[in-house]
């Protein structure tokens, strides 16, 4: 048993990785194929964004898979990787349809696009919280200073991916991701002007 379904995730990963490679060469009804197969994943990915959203968010984690597959289904010319890349984009997407969520809330009222993120990669524990928007802004100031340090927020925060896969995918040791994880939760904690003496989040621990 144990083999067949190592079997099956092999040539599940094989089919991932084809399907990429006929999105990239322009087959577009590849994408319809693709995520039903890797729907688990982005639920997974959904679920850490939607974690920390205020109860009653319009968005829910369903939703927010059917925002981020929309919002694919307009990326053209794409030239992906691997099944990590397509993981690590959906979290991006996932973003910003929240953050742009955010803004429409935060023009049509004052205070409107207040959502709390918790900055731990391991589990929505209780911690340092601060505005989805100000984190947005804070790592687009990040992306123009390092940007190496923010895919690693990206990737491991959002995306959820491994020290080791986020070291594979950015093609960097595992000690440099380490580095760079605490070095920019601390850097964005600063930017965004949080109180003295808060605590920044350990990573939990998490490979």
């Amino acid at each position: 048993m144990a083999e067949g379904l190592v079997r099956g995730k092999q040539d599940a990963s094989r089919r991932v990785t084809e399907l990429l490679t006929s999105w990239s060469s322009g087959d577009e009804s590849a994408l319809a194929e693709l995520v039903p197969i890797m729907l688990d994943e982005l639920k997974l990915i959904a679920r850490r964004h939607m974690r920390s959203q205020r109860n009653g968010h319009v968005l829910q984690t369903t939703a927010l898979v059917n925002e981020a597959y929309i919002r694919f289904c307009h990326l053209g010319g794409m030239r992906w990787q691997d099944r990590t890349h397509f993981l690590a984009m959906a979290s991006r997407l996932m973003r910003r349809v929240l953050v742009d969520f955010a803004r429409a809330q935060a023009s049509q009222k004052r205070g409107g696009g207040y959502i709390a993120v918790t900055l731990d990669d391991a589990s929505a524990t209780a911690g340092p919280t601060t505005d989805l928007i100000a984190l947005d802004d804070a790592l687009d100031a990040l992306a123009k200073i390092d940007p190496r340090k923010c895919r690693v927020i990206e990737l491991r925060f959002f995306a959820g991916l491994s020290v080791e896969e986020t070291a594979s995918f950015l093609k960097v040791s595992a000690q440099t991701v380490f580095r760079d994880w605490r070095l920019a939760k601390a850097w964005l904690l600063r930017e965004m002007n949080l109180q003295d003496g808060t605590e920044v989040p350990d990573d939990g621990g998490h490979q």
